[in-house]
């Protein structure tokens, strides 16, 4: 009887914690017990603030994993299946993930929610991040322009402020349109600028910094015009006059842009064959690597051709092309298997053929694509600001709502608990940032501008700088430049691209090397940490403070 008791009470306890299990499943994913919300995410930040926000009641997915590229990626059949079938899409926008609206016309989904959580987000230029670029521009006047300038003439300027200040820390910026980026010119410091016009037309603007590095004071800018009267000094041995221009690209002065770009006599050498066509008989495999996933305008592409086999030859041809249909274009002074060119705003392909002693081709690599993407003048990488991020963590709330109303006070109180998260997080980087005299940092890809922007730093890009090839000396010289005139101990690459080649560059320049995460994919050091966003993100910020002192 004792037994048939003690049995009695187990069942019934047993009993209450499934009742009290099911209760608690229903306040998690709905009263009927249905599986949550099925939800679609396209890159990780987007990823993890969904996550943050849905907790348990929605199953969310990723669309673009760790090594691809969230700006170019190519949805699967998969993909678009998944999206079908789901209840709510997150991204973050068509400047970041350009796909997006060719995935919208292939999906049937009439149901769907869509969360773009950059919406409501003013998206700027940050090429310049840190300087805020005002509307002082009535009180600085660029003297001394000419009505039209030869290739070759020397371009004297000079900034006049209409009121005496103790500031004298001046940037003049290119451009060669009004499309374009604005890129700093190395070596121009002061109210004077010298510079060696090129061929190409562009426009220049100066900028007064104060002693916190804002802008006080920013000139319009005023076209510079080169006219050669119709002389052909775009093509060929430009007149035998070696031009080492910096074509208006920012911080490239020491770099020798003695190139025929594709066009010309073709390194002098005569080879009479058909590159790109009949070359299956070569007898070694040529790949091409250091390839970015995309570059901005003025960037300098640093690839290196290897070949698959140890042979004598060493005589290295690169050559460009625009599109498919477009003949080859040898590129002179690219005569090892190095290749190094600034980019002019136009996307390409390039290949490497390496030749025998008598002047055959002896392998030939496949083209690659040289990806130009200025994303439009609009920096994407919005993620990166801890303000903005908390409006992007609302916009995502949002949509879950709209597409589960019953789970409101979850998703409510979940985003709540996380923007704390990331406004406590956010006066640490104001605090820690809080009356540093340095304030620059040097990057090797320009996708800061936004946190740079929040806290009043100014972001150094060296565009094109590769971890997977050793730039040439004088590439290396031209960094130096960079880090001797900014006065930076670091140099700053892509999450856990802290390769020997950084090492080198570091080494040669006198500077440091430390990481910084961009957060458009997972790294797989974050993951060995454990690491998410916020964690991250506070990793930037120690790094940042080698730099900002």
């Amino acid at each position: 009887m004792k037994r048939k008791w003690l049995l009695a009470i187990l069942f019934s306890l047993i009993a209450v914690v499934g009742l009290f299990g099911c209760a608690q499943k229903d306040e998690d994913t709905g009263a009927d017990g249905d599986a949550e919300l099925s939800v679609v995410t396209t890159f990780y930040p987007m990823y993890e603030f969904t996550q943050q926000i849905a907790g348990n009641r929605a199953e969310v997915t990723l669309m673009v994993t760790a090594g691809e590229d969230a700006h170019h990626y190519e949805p699967s059949a998969q993909d678009v299946a998944a999206v079908n079938d789901a209840d709510v899409f997150v991204y973050s926008s068509e400047e970041m993930e350009f796909w997006v609206e060719s995935l919208f016309n292939t999906i049937e989904n009439d149901d769907l929610v869509i969360a773009r959580a950059a919406d409501g987000i003013d998206f700027v230029d940050t090429s310049h991040a840190g300087h805020s670029h005002g509307d002082d521009e009535e009180g600085l006047v660029i003297h001394g322009v000419a009505a039209h300038y030869h290739t070759g003439d020397m371009i004297e300027l000079t900034a006049e402020l209409d009121e005496d200040v103790a500031y004298d820390h001046w940037h003049w910026y290119t451009r060669e349109s009004a499309d374009d980026e604005w890129e700093t010119v190395s070596g121009q410091d002061s109210a004077e600028f010298k510079y060696e016009a090129g061929e190409e037309s562009f426009e220049v603007q100066v900028i007064l910094f104060d002693d916190e590095h804002e802008t006080y004071a920013q000139s319009n800018p005023v076209a510079i015009v080169i006219d050669n009267h119709d002389h052909d000094h775009g093509h060929g041995d430009h007149d035998d006059h070696d031009h080492d221009h910096d074509h208006g690209h920012g911080d490239h002065d020491d770099h020798d842009h003695d190139h025929d770009h594709g066009h010309g006599d073709h390194d002098d050498h005569d080879h009479d064959h058909d590159h790109g066509h009949g070359h299956g008989d070569s007898e070694g495999v040529i790949e091409i690597v250091g390839l970015a996933d995309h570059y901005h305008t003025g960037d300098v592409v640093t690839l290196a051709a290897e070949l698959n086999e140890e042979v004598d030859y060493d005589h290295w041809h690169w050559y460009i092309r625009e599109n498919q249909g477009d003949e080859w274009d040898a590129v002179s002074g690219q005569g090892t298997e190095q290749f190094e060119y600034e980019t002019t705003g136009t996307s390409f392909e390039v290949k490497a053929v390496l030749f025998d002693d008598d002047h055959n081709t002896y392998a030939e690599s496949e083209p690659v694509k040289v990806l130009i993407d200025d994303h439009e003048n609009k920096d994407p990488h919005i993620w990166l600001d801890l303000v903005l991020a908390q409006e992007q963590v609302n916009t995502i709330r949002d949509a879950l709502i709209k597409a589960d109303p019953e789970g409101r006070d979850i998703y409510e109180e979940n985003a709540e608990a996380f923007n704390a998260e990331l406004q406590a997080l956010h006066e640490e980087y104001e605090a820690a940032f809080e009356g540093a005299e340095k304030r620059a940092f040097v990057v090797q890809h320009q996708a800061f501008g936004y946190l740079a922007h929040r806290y009043h730093l100014e972001q150094i890009a060296i565009g094109g700088l590769s971890t997977e090839v050793e730039p040439s000396p004088s590439r290396i010289a031209e960094i130096g430049n960079i880090v001797e005139e900014n006065n930076v101990p670091v140099i700053y690459y892509q999450q856990g691209a802290n390769s020997s080649i950084a090492q080198t560059v570091a080494s040669e320049t006198g500077t440091e090397t430390a990481v910084l995460h961009d957060l458009e994919s997972l790294s797989e050091e974050l993951q060995a940490d454990d690491l998410g966003y916020l964690g991250a993100m506070r990793k930037n910020l120690e790094a940042l403070q080698l730099s900002i002192q």
